[in-house]
């Protein structure tokens, strides 16, 4: 059984006619109970609830604060590659767009992560297009051995892969993964991807492949703007939550790519302004409390500063989204244009003017030695 299975069973247009057809008193009925679960999301993202934003917000600071205390995990993005053999409409990378194309060597990674070392981070995710010739799955098992003596997390944002593959980039140091569905819409889904990523079946049961890999955090998210989003969040929580259930030992995370113009002309399908992107950020920390909320610099910084601490439990910071960027002049292409441009160190200076606490570094070998 996957969630692939479950999907197939839901019909997307029934979804999301339960979503804009919620009540006010219905949004009054959840907001007073004691205890609640994914079956309440529907109704805490749906129009009605955004009337109810402030009570949102002020239930979500309430759990965040309870679960994950008055901290802010901090990491670092760093690209290894822009190649990718996939032409999806919505990124930069699109195989058919004529960009510069640059695939980072190893020593120049390390030399990347080097920066980020020095400037305190000790959690790196490692990030590429999709292009197994370029970045092979050895290539990044040999940076992770070495990377792991110094970071205590090293994830990986690449492209899927099978069970051994994740089974073998976990014994060399990988401690999560990052995939995103883009949208959970079959139709849509299959509109916007062409490419060996068009295989929805495929892509949607990646997560569950790295937990039988045994590694330490999955993470998800939907493209935020492809779709309606309201319908396609409904899902990641659903998801997350058949995730969180059946692979326990590991920690979920969930991401918000908020999709902006991208190479090539593709403008977003939907615009969701900020108070919408904060009612889908406290409705999932309402309806899973023990889920990483993860924000990244593709947002603007007075939206990230509001977010800390009342829902988002771990920040990007001084991202560079195009290959070699810590150490050179952005001469390549940005997968996405970074609006928060604060260095790491003026992001932790606001977190501790807002009482909360920076975090560089939440885990180490130590805790499974032995």
């Amino acid at each position: 059984m996957s969630f692939v299975d479950e999907v197939n069973k839901i019909d997307p247009d029934h979804i999301k006619e339960c979503i804009y057809s919620v009540s006010d008193d219905e949004v009054r009925q959840v907001l007073f109970k004691n205890r609640f679960n994914v079956n309440d999301f529907h109704v805490l993202i749906s129009p009605a609830a955004s009337a109810h934003i402030e009570a949102l917000a002020a239930l979500s600071k309430k759990i965040t604060l309870l679960r994950f205390g008055k901290t802010v995990k901090l990491y670092a993005p760093v690209y290894i590659s822009n190649e990718c053999v996939n032409a999806c409409s919505y990124c930069g990378f699109n195989i058919n767009n004529k960009i510069e194309r640059i695939t980072l060597s190893k020593d120049e990674v390390l030399a990347e992560t080097e920066v980020l070392y020095k400037q305190g981070f000790r959690h790196v995710l490692l990030v590429s297009g999709e292009s197994r010739e370029k970045v092979p799955v050895e290539l990044i098992a040999e940076i992770t051995k070495i990377l792991s003596k110094k970071f205590a997390a090293v994830s990986v944002e690449v492209y899927p892969m099978n069970i051994q593959e994740y089974e073998f980039l976990s014994k060399s140091g990988v401690t999560g993964i990052a995939v995103y569905q883009e949208t959970y819409n079959r139709e849509l889904y299959a509109e916007f991807h062409k490419g060996p990523k068009a295989d929805f079946d495929y892509r949607l049961k990646t997560p569950e492949r790295t937990g039988e890999a045994g590694f330490r955090e999955i993470g998800i998210g939907a493209l935020i703007g492809l779709s309606d989003f309201r319908s396609d969040m409904t899902f990641v929580a659903m998801h997350a939550a058949y995730l969180m259930k059946k692979y326990w030992k590991s920690q979920l995370s969930i991401s918000f790519p908020r999709l902006r113009r991208a190479e090539g002309g593709f403008a977003p399908v939907h615009i969701v302004s900020d108070r919408e992107l904060a009612q889908v950020v406290f409705a999932l920390r309402i309806v899973l409390p023990d889920a990483d909320l993860v924000l990244s610099t593709r947002e603007n910084p007075e939206f990230r500063n509001g977010m800390a601490g009342i829902g988002i439990t771990r920040m990007s910071a001084g991202s560079k989204t195009n290959p070699g960027g810590y150490l050179k002049a952005e001469s390549s292409l940005e997968q996405f244009e970074v609006a928060d441009k604060r260095l790491p160190s003026e992001i932790a200076e606001m977190l501790i003017s807002r009482d909360l606490e920076p975090v560089w570094k939440d885990f180490d070998p130590f805790f499974i030695a032995g």
